[in-house]
C-alpha cells in the first residue's frame, strides 16, 4: 500500500507541476501594455482614393495564394506534401504566385527563390490568433498563449510589424473571441483575410473600414490538404503586378491593386473539370474612377453586382449585368464592390475611400493608439501577484511535509 500511495502522490505532483508551468506560461505571456485607442473616425475628404489608378492596361492579372502550408523538416507538420509538390498542384489551376506560410518558419519557394514574397504564419496561441508576416528576416518566436484583449492583440501586431514589410490578420471569423470592437480598434496591419468559408458578405471587413481603417481584403486557401479538391483553388487574389519580383508584389498589395475571388469546388472531385474551369474564370476587365463615379466591368455577366459602403450598407445594386457603376456621394466615406456570379463565384474589390490628396497619399492613417501607463501598471502588477500566489499555494499544498 505504501508503494501505491507513493506512486499516486508522485503522479499528483507531476500533474500539478505541469498545470503550474502551463499557468505561469499563460500569465507570463499575458504581460502587455494597455492602450488608449482613438475614437473611430470614418474616411472623409474631397478626393476619392482609387486603388486601381496605376494599373497598366497591358498588365495581365496574376493569380496568387499567400496562405499555403507544406511539409517541413521535423516531426510537426500541417501538410504531408513538400513545397515543390504543392507549387506544381497550384500551377495546374493557373496560379502564378504561391507563397508558403508555414507556422513560425520561413519556407523558400523551390524554384523561384528570391522572386516571390517571403513570409510565415505567426502564432502558437490557443485562440488561433494568427497573422501572416511579410518580408521578415527571421521568425518572431514570442506569442501570447491567451490573447483575450484587444490591447494584447494590438501589442502582437505592433511587435510583428516592427521587423516586417507588412502584416495580415488571418481568418478573423475562426479566431476565438474576435469581436466587432476588436475590428473597430485594431490598427497597424495592411491586409485582412476574407471569406473563411462561413460568410460571403465579410461584414467584419466593413466594421474595420467604417471605423476609418483602410485595410485591404485578400482571399486565401489556407491550404493544408492539396489532395482534397474542396481545399485547393477555392480562394485567390488577382494582382496587377508587372513582374513576380518581391518589390512589385508587395507594392501591388500595399496599393490595393488587386481583387479577391472565391471559387466553387468545380466538379466536386472531378479533377479534370476542376482544372479546366479554374483556367477559364470570369475576370475584371476594367475598374476605376471617372470623376466621382466608381465603375467595374467583367468578362461575363454576374447575377448581381453590389456596391457596399459605410456600416455594410448597400449603396447600389445592379442585376444580371457584366458592368455597373455609381457616383460616390460626398458624404459617403467609401465603397467596395462585390460581384456574385452564376456558378457561385464571388469577386471582391478593394475599397474606394474618401481622403484629402493634398495632405496624404492614401486614406491609410498612422497608428493612433498610445499606452495607458496606469492601467498597464495595474494589469501587469495583478498578473505578477496572481503568479506568486499560485506558486506559494502550489508549494504549500503539493510539497508540504506530512
Amino acid at each position: 500500500m505504501r508503494i501505491v500511495r507513493g506512486v499516486a502522490i508522485w503522479i499528483v505532483r507531476a500533474l500539478a507541476t505541469c498545470l503550474l508551468v502551463a499557468t505561469l506560461a499563460i500569465l507570463a505571456t499575458s504581460l502587455s501594455p494597455i492602450y488608449n485607442f482613438p475614437e473611430p473616425r470614418p474616411f472623409c475628404g474631397p478626393d476619392i482614393y482609387n486603388p486601381y489608378a496605376d494599373i497598366d492596361s497591358t498588365v495581365v492579372w496574376s493569380r496568387a495564394n499567400f496562405h499555403t502550408h507544406t511539409r517541413v523538416e521535423g516531426p510537426l507538420n500541417e501538410c504531408e506534401y513538400w513545397p515543390e509538390e504543392v507549387a506544381a498542384e497550384y500551377a495546374k489551376y493557373g496560379y502564378d504566385i504561391v507563397t508558403f506560410s508555414n507556422h513560425n518558419e520561413i519556407t523558400e519557394h523551390p524554384t523561384l527563390s528570391g522572386e516571390v514574397v517571403s513570409l510565415y504564419e505567426h502564432g502558437y496561441n490557443l485562440f488561433k490568433n494568427h497573422n501572416l508576416v511579410f518580408g521578415a528576416d527571421e521568425v518572431c518566436r514570442y506569442d501570447m498563449l491567451l490573447p483575450l484583449g484587444v490591447s494584447q492583440r494590438q501589442f502582437m501586431l505592433d511587435m510583428l510589424g516592427r521587423d516586417a514589410d507588412m502584416v495580415q490578420i488571418n481568418h478573423p471569423l475562426r479566431t476565438v473571441a474576435t469581436t466587432d470592437e476588436h475590428m473597430r480598434l485594431l490598427d497597424g496591419y495592411t491586409l485582412l483575410e476574407l471569406d473563411s468559408g462561413r460568410s460571403t458578405e465579410n461584414k467584419y471587413w466593413d466594421v474595420a473600414l467604417s471605423a476609418g481603417h483602410y485595410v485591404l481584403g485578400v482571399a486565401n486557401d489556407d491550404l493544408h490538404y492539396p489532395d482534397r479538391s474542396r481545399c485547393i483553388a477555392i480562394r485567390s487574389n488577382f494582382l496587377a503586378t508587372p513582374t513576380l519580383s518581391y518589390d512589385d508584389i508587395v507594392s501591388t498589395l500595399r496599393r490595393g491593386s488587386f481583387y479577391a475571388m472565391r471559387t466553387p469546388d468545380y466538379g466536386g472531385g472531378d479533377w479534370q473539370e476542376k482544372v479546366c474551369r479554374n483556367n477559364a474564370l470570369t475576370e475584371v476587365t476594367a475598374i476605376g474612377l471617372r470623376g466621382d463615379e466608381v465603375y467595374i466591368e467583367l468578362s461575363s455577366k454576374a447575377d448581381s453586382i453590389k456596391f457596399i459602403g459605410q456600416n455594410h450598407s448597400t449603396l447600389h445594386l445592379s442585376l444580371d449585368s457584366d458592368r455597373a457603376s455609381m457616383v460616390l456621394a460626398e458624404d459617403e466615406p467609401y465603397v467596395r464592390i462585390t460581384a456574385y456570379l452564376p456558378a457561385g463565384e464571388v469577386i471582391y474589390t478593394n475599397p474606394f475611400a474618401r481622403y484629402d490628396s493634398a495632405t496624404a497619399e492614401s486614406p491609410r492613417r498612422e497608428s493612433g493608439h498610445s499606452v495607458n501607463w496606469l492601467y498597464t501598471l495595474l494589469l501587469n502588477a495583478a498578473l505578477l501577484v496572481v503568479g506568486v500566489g499560485i506558486v506559494m499555494l502550489y508549494v504549500k499544498l503539493i510539497w508540504r511535509k506530512r
